[in-house]
């Protein structure tokens, strides 16, 4: 199972590291990502990383604010939130799926974890 930690309440150009922990299982070999889900808008790609860390890629409204990560001694990826902004507030979800393809679409993840609330005040 995933289990998500990490959201809170923060003001506009603060930082918030969330957490999505594998539990009773590893990560495998396929791709970790997460996701998010801002009120009245679709679930979205937010960023994924590779299991062995050496790949990673991020929606375009996050790139050079966000880092994806994993620590697999800890069987955790993170997901560091820099500059946030109203607009990242969301429910952040991770999900994990078997293959190498960066896949950004909900449906490509069959693994998901529930999600931790990221709000973001101006």
């Amino acid at each position: 199972q995933l289990q998500a930690s990490g959201g809170g309440l923060v003001q506009a150009g603060g930082s918030l590291r969330l957490s999505c922990v594998a539990s009773g299982r590893t990560f495998g070999s396929g791709i970790t990502a997460w996701f998010r889900q801002a009120p009245g808008k679709e679930r979205e790609f937010v960023a994924g990383i590779t299991w062995n860390g050496r790949r990673s890629g991020y929606t375009d409204s996050v790139k050079g604010r966000f880092t994806i990560s994993n620590d697999d001694a800890k069987n955790t990826v993170y997901l560091q939130m820099n500059s946030l902004k109203p607009d990242d507030t969301a429910v952040y979800y991770c999900a994990t799926r078997e293959g190498s393809l960066m896949q950004t679409r909900t449906g490509d993840y069959p693994n998901w974890g529930q999600g931790t609330l990221v709000t973001v005040s101006s």
